[in-house]
């Protein structure tokens, strides 16, 4: 598979995934990927395929999780054989500088590179802040933006292996679309904006939001427009969905008659138009309370 076949697959993926489609066709998706790809440090960052099959390790389907898995293991052991391969190559010849660990094809980005991600991570993954990895936030001439800059770092780096130069790259890149887009910084907007992203990235049941962000799969300008549904994760729209569903169904669910009493007179206006139910709410040998609603004013009480 070339590039553009491989990016074509990955969409199919994307969309399968939110249209729910049957563990079938995913699975037929991923063995094609498994057979089609040989891949390279370049072709994976290029079209990003991995990010988007890793995804599926978190899968409900055993099925899909092992396969996902298998292939991204896969995948990051022909990597692995490619650097090694080429570090020997390099220095076998003496005529020439040992190439970085990365590699020096200029299709490889500075700012990802495996030696960075790895090397310079002080912390656990889930201890991340812009402080504890040492990371300079002051990007702009303006306290607020760094701030907010600060902010986003700390939403992305958390549980993530990015290198610090990967994340506050795209921190900054978050700030600047929301400036850009409710700016400037002294506008609440701005400020309420980067509050509520960062609250959605530091989501525990919303780790994938992190990840699109980071990957690129959200682009930081859309990002900051998104609504605060469209932040949620699928799981939290079909928990939401199912206690909207218990609470219609039980507001549709018939309601004891209630009597209404002439006795009684509502104390607001006078009326003595009055439903009441009664309820033993103390000892069995005590009178029972009676729970009252005037049908003129609306006042309750009990008694």
């Amino acid at each position: 598979m070339d590039a553009r076949e491989i990016e074509a697959k990955a969409k199919a993926l994307g969309k399968a995934s939110g249209q729910e489609e049957s563990a079938t066709v995913i699975l037929g998706l991923l063995k094609e990927l498994q057979t089609g790809i040989r891949a390279t440090e370049d072709l994976l960052r290029r079209t990003k395929i991995g990010v988007v099959v890793n995804r599926f390790k978190q899968s409900k389907s055993p099925e899909v999780a092992r396969l996902a898995s298998d292939i991204v293991s896969k995948w990051r052991t022909e990597v692995n054989k490619q650097k090694q391969g080429g570090g020997a190559a390099a220095s076998r010849s003496s005529n020439s500088p040992r190439p970085p660990q990365n590699g020096t094809g200029p299709s490889t980005p500075a700012s990802a590179t495996p030696s960075d991600k790895a090397s310079k991570l002080s912390v656990p993954p889930d201890k991340r802040t812009w402080k504890a990895d040492g990371v300079d936030i002051n990007v702009t001439s303006s306290k607020v933006r760094d701030s907010c800059t600060g902010l986003m770092y700390d939403g992305l780096c958390l549980g993530s292996t990015e290198s610090p130069k990967t994340v506050l790259t795209k921190a900054s890149a978050v700030e600047k679309a929301a400036h850009s887009y409710l700016g400037p910084e002294t506008k609440p907007e701005y400020k309420e904006k980067m509050r509520s992203l960062f609250q959605n990235l530091k989501n525990k049941s919303n780790p994938m939001l992190r990840v699109r962000v980071l990957s690129g799969e959200i682009a930081p300008e859309k990002f900051v427009r998104m609504t605060s549904d469209e932040l949620r994760s699928e799981q939290q729209r079909e928990a939401d969905e199912a206690i909207k569903k218990k609470n219609m169904n039980d507001a549709m669910v018939a309601q004891g008659e209630r009597s209404i009493s002439t006795s009684l007179q509502c104390g607001k206006c006078g009326q003595r138009k009055v439903t009441y139910t009664e309820a033993q709410t103390r000892a069995a040998d005590e009178p029972m309370t009676l729970f009252c609603t005037c049908v003129v004013c609306g006042k309750s009480w009990r008694q």
